[in-house]
């Protein structure tokens, strides 16, 4: 996992400021599957929310964990229960956040 400097995640955080999230966790909680899809999406996008709903039986720091310990995505910001992810994408075509991360 490539740490972010602070000018990279400042970059990253304005890029998401107007996203809206387009994962959520629920009362499935965290699963094998759901991170599947978290990660062939976070493929194609570099950047997205994702947030946590109220029936779930995990919390933000649960998801965090999950998330960074299984996947090479890293989690830039933490507003609420809504989570902003990157990851750069192994296929060049989709590189529209990590070339401007990189040149920061």
């Amino acid at each position: 996992m490539s740490d972010l400097r602070g000018k990279q995640k400042h970059y990253l955080r304005a890029q998401a400021h107007n996203m809206t999230p387009i994962f959520s966790v629920g009362k499935n909680g965290l699963s094998k599957i759901w991170l599947d899809q978290l990660t062939d999406a976070i493929e194609k996008r570099e950047l997205f929310k994702i947030s946590i709903q109220q029936t779930a039986d995990v919390d933000v720091d649960d998801v965090k964990k999950y998330v960074e310990n299984n996947s090479r995505i890293e989690i830039v910001q933490t507003i609420g229960r809504t989570l902003v992810l990157y990851k750069r994408s192994d296929n060049p075509e989709n590189r529209e956040f990590s070339t401007e991360v990189e040149a920061i």
